[in-house]
């Protein structure tokens, strides 16, 4: 499907691909890995044609349909919904040229090609994958222009989604969705129909909704048939068979030149000496494995320890406005070892109860206690925004450090993964994950007795994400975690707390149970919503024919009956043409198809008329 040949592209002199080539199995999932700063977005541009590269070739099949999600998210004044539908061209093009096509011929092929791509179910469907990504039936009837940046990529992730590409590509698709967009996504491109490539460095997604990894490391792409974690068991296992051939390569170098060494002077072994050099020449080295390791997280340890309980809530509210609270009956309590996962929509007040954990908002009502003596460090994934452009992280410590020596400084600053030019390297210039780990750093500089930890990950790649894996395991005080990483949670958490409903409670199972009720909400959801409404509104007296209404809708019948009759009519007269059961055989069939089709629908707006006019 996807033929990737001999591609190579640099940037800034940078060599970030040189002659990769790989083959993509047709209607596989793929994702794509390697190291932050590898080259892999630069590799979608490749693909899209948005950059040309150096050398080299990329194919799809011709009329492949590529699709992506759009780099501007939608803001515009059109509902959600709209918004969404709008993402299939073809089906948007066709429905506009139905309007006014007046060729016997080409009406036919419109509405076959209509029923092809299931235009009657389209805007369910918009809506299904509305829902899934955390939209209510309310909202998706607005403008996109009342979101916000994040909710706006999640309506363009909807639209690509919606469009169903012969391949589809996503790069780090579940940045902007909490957890609960996240297992719905991981259901939808494990069941999606065609070809998905997709960056990730989601553990959990990688494991369950791809086939295959694409590894790319050193220019290089190599194809790994396989989960994530089936990837790493080979890239181990290739990775020791390498180091293995390598030192028999090098103990064969060594006594070949041992050999030529004692004989290359000696008349009677001159010329087996010289066989040796030439065999030395060609003797194709094995190039040194170098694995480029991630630099460790340090979260320093509570010097001094506190009695439980850290916190203790006794039916708090909290909100950002007076008697407006967003969370109600708050009744908990957080111990000095606990590990705690928030789980719960995007809205439903996770942030805002991270936020009067850190004491950054104060109770409305009821009773939090803690001590005077408690420290807590925060870390936001919106922060990386508010870092300081014309800062260094040398700055930042000399700050927290006015009386210490710079080497005192710039030896804490090594032991978080500052080496002396990342040091003193201005944050506009930092990526985004040593933007993270610098936020790490500040957070937890005062060994804080709690860790919360807001979306930590979205920065990291899949190796450093497993180092703060180590990094909070290995510290000793308590840790609050929101995260739409499952496996950060699986790993580091023993307790779940459910945010929804406006308060905060315990949640009774585990990730299993959580994923399992997720995707439950999500194929009942429109249906219960749409049953609550019915059952919500007063009895309606059915309709009488001098009721306006009824009488509109009479007229909506009447005009799909016309338009129904001309269809009909146009297709009689494109199949008394005896020619085309010669000529054009397959076409005949698919027009008395069509045909039938549309008189078993003007068959049921019949009945639906004549019960109109029966109320």
């Amino acid at each position: 499907m996807l033929h990737i040949n001999g591609l190579t592209y640099r940037i800034g002199g940078r060599l970030l691909l040189e002659e990769a080539s790989v083959a993509v199995p047709e209607g596989h999932k793929v994702g794509i890995v390697g190291r932050n700063g590898v080259g892999k977005s630069t590799l979608f541009r490749l693909i899209l044609g948005e950059i040309p590269a150096e050398s080299g070739t990329v194919t799809l099949p011709r009329n492949a349909k590529i699709g992506t999600v759009a780099q501007e998210a939608p803001g515009g004044p059109e509902s959600l919904l709209d918004t969404v539908l709008a993402g299939d061209q073809e089906l948007s093009s066709l429905l506009a040229e139905a309007e006014t096509a007046t060729d016997p011929h080409r009406i036919a092929d419109i509405q076959i090609r209509l029923a092809d791509i299931e235009a009657h179910s389209a805007p369910s469907r918009a809506a299904t994958i509305l829902s899934g990504l955390g939209f209510s039936e309310e909202t998706q009837a607005g403008p996109c222009s009342a979101l916000s940046g994040g909710w706006r990529m999640r309506v363009a992730l909807a639209a690509a989604l919606f469009a169903r590409p012969d391949v589809l590509l996503l790069d780090e698709p579940t940045n902007y969705l909490d957890l609960e967009g996240t297992i719905w996504l991981n259901s939808f491109i494990h069941d999606y129909p065609h070809t998905v490539v997709m960056i990730s460095h989601d553990r959990d997604l990688l494991n369950e909704a791809v086939s295959y990894i694409l590894h790319l490391d050193a220019g290089k792409l190599t194809l790994y048939q396989g989960n994530y974690d089936s990837f790493e068991r080979q890239r181990r296992e290739k990775q020791a068979l390498t180091a293995k051939l390598k030192k028999k390569q090098d103990d064969q170098r060594k006594h070949m030149m041992e050999f030529v060494d004692r004989f290359r002077y000696k008349a009677s072994k001159a010329r087996q000496a010289q066989s040796r050099l030439k065999a030395l020449s060609k003797l194709e080295p094995i190039s040194e494995l170098i694995e480029n390791r991630v630099a460790p997280f340090l979260f320093p340890n509570p010097e001094k320890a506190i009695a439980p309980p850290l916190v203790k809530w006794d039916k708090v509210s909290v909100g950002y406005a007076d008697n407006k609270p967003i969370l109600r009956n708050i009744t908990l309590r957080l111990d000095p070892d606990d590990r705690i996962a928030l789980l719960g929509s995007n809205g439903n007040g996770k942030s805002t109860f991270a936020k009067l954990l850190c004491g950054k908002l104060s109770t409305q009502a009821g009773e939090m206690k803690a001590p005077a003596r408690l420290t807590v460090g925060y870390f936001a994934q919106h922060q990386l925004d508010e870092v300081s452009a014309d800062r260094t992280p040398y700055d930042y410590f000399r700050d927290l450090m006015p009386d210490a020596p710079e080497a005192k400084r710039r030896a804490r600053l090594g032991a978080y993964g500052f080496g002396a030019q990342l040091a003193d390297s201005k944050c506009e210039t930092l990526s985004g994950g040593e933007k993270a780990r610098l936020l790490f750093a500040l957070a937890s500089f005062h060994a804080p007795h709690i860790l919360v930890l807001d979306e930590p990950t979205n920065h990291l790649d899949v190796d450093s994400r497993e180092a703060l894996i180590m990094a909070i395991n290995d510290y000793e005080g308590a840790v609050v975690l929101i995260s739409h990483d499952r496996h950060i949670i699986e790993t580091c958490v023993d307790t779940l707390w459910l945010v929804n409903d406006g308060t905060v409670k315990p949640f009774d199972g585990d990730m299993e149970d959580y994923t399992r009720l997720v995707l439950d909400k999500s194929r009942e959801g429109r249906r219960s919503e749409r049953m609550a409404t019915i059952k919500a509104a007063p009895p309606q007296p059915p309709p009488r024919p001098g009721n306006a209404a009824a009488q509109k809708n009479i007229q909506k019948i009447d005009l799909k009956i016309l338009q129904l009759k001309d269809k009909i009519a146009i297709l009689d007269q494109a199949l008394s043409d005896a020619t085309i059961y010669k000529e054009e055989p397959r076409k005949a069939a698919d027009f008395t198809r069509l045909r039938t089709k549309l008189a078993d629908d003007l068959e049921e707006l019949e009945t639906e008329w004549l019960e109109a006019h029966d109320t």
